[in-house]
């Protein structure tokens, strides 16, 4: 038998160890957020930022990994991903990928001109490609391990659009973050509200912990953990945004907000 060497752990914070598993390290977020903003990115901000794209990721491969259960595949091709995302509302993320990937082509419906003719898709891509989509080819490595934490494989196709879903995700997170530090506080929150034909619609309601993020402390030039966390409760919503921003303070707990 072979002798497995023996892996010495040093002492120090916990949340060092665990940053340094995250599938989506804190240096490829600060890059993404060197794409849409000047400001300076804390740590804390940075390895938020790695933990909500990592949850978010991991729900959209679970749900996409139960479909391919159904055929009694651990291999997911694109059509899992579709079924994840007609399934579980709350991971419909990184939307602006759609429009680029052929995953989704045929399934986004037809947009027209006001005057009836319809847009061409390079017309509702827009002149210029979105830095999330020219970017998305830096998440294969962290979508890889992420794929193998959740016990499956995936095809290229589906690889890419993962990488194009977290790429974009991420992307839009930190702008809602620069956003954030910008205004000062969360001007919008995301919200679905299900209801029951012929009914009212319930009014929304936001715990405690949310409502405390929507107001802003700190400088105008760093964007800081509770800022990314702010930008969370503009980008997902329901149990998805209470489990990431729950998992992300908890990983942050042990350092400071800037």
């Amino acid at each position: 038998m072979t002798t497995q060497p023996v892996r010495i752990e040093h002492s120090g914070p916990k949340t060092a160890s665990v940053v340094t598993d995250l599938p989506f390290k804190p240096q490829l977020v600060k890059a993404v957020f060197r794409d849409v903003t000047s400001l300076h990115v804390s740590r804390p901000a940075a390895w938020a930022a790695a933990s909500v794209t990592q949850t978010v990721l991991t729900e959209v491969i679970d749900g996409a990994r139960n479909a391919a259960a159904e055929e009694a595949r651990k291999r997911l091709i694109p059509k899992d991903l579709i079924s994840a995302i007609d399934r579980n509302v709350e991971v419909e993320v990184g939307s602006t990928w759609y429009l680029h990937s052929p995953t989704f082509h045929g399934l986004m419906g037809e947009v027209r001109y006001a005057d009836g003719p319809p847009l061409s898709l390079r017309e509702r891509r827009g002149a210029r490609t979105p830095s999330g989509v020219a970017g998305a080819h830096r998440f294969e490595a962290g979508v890889r391990r992420l794929l193998g934490s959740r016990g499956v494989r995936a095809v290229p196709a589906m690889v890419r659009d993962l990488d194009g879903i977290a790429s974009v995700f991420l992307t839009d997170l930190a702008r809602d973050a620069a956003k954030v530090v910008r205004e000062g506080g969360v001007k919008r929150f995301g919200t679905v509200s299900l209801v029951v034909p012929g009914e009212p619609a319930p009014a929304p309601l936001l715990k405690d912990s949310l409502l405390a993020l929507s107001t802003r402390r700190g400088d105008r030039r760093t964007v800081g953990r509770d800022d990314v966390l702010a930008a969370v409760t503009m980008q997902l919503f329901g149990d998805l945004r209470q489990r990431a921003i729950t998992e992300a303070a908890e990983m942050t707990r042990n350092t400071s907000a800037n």
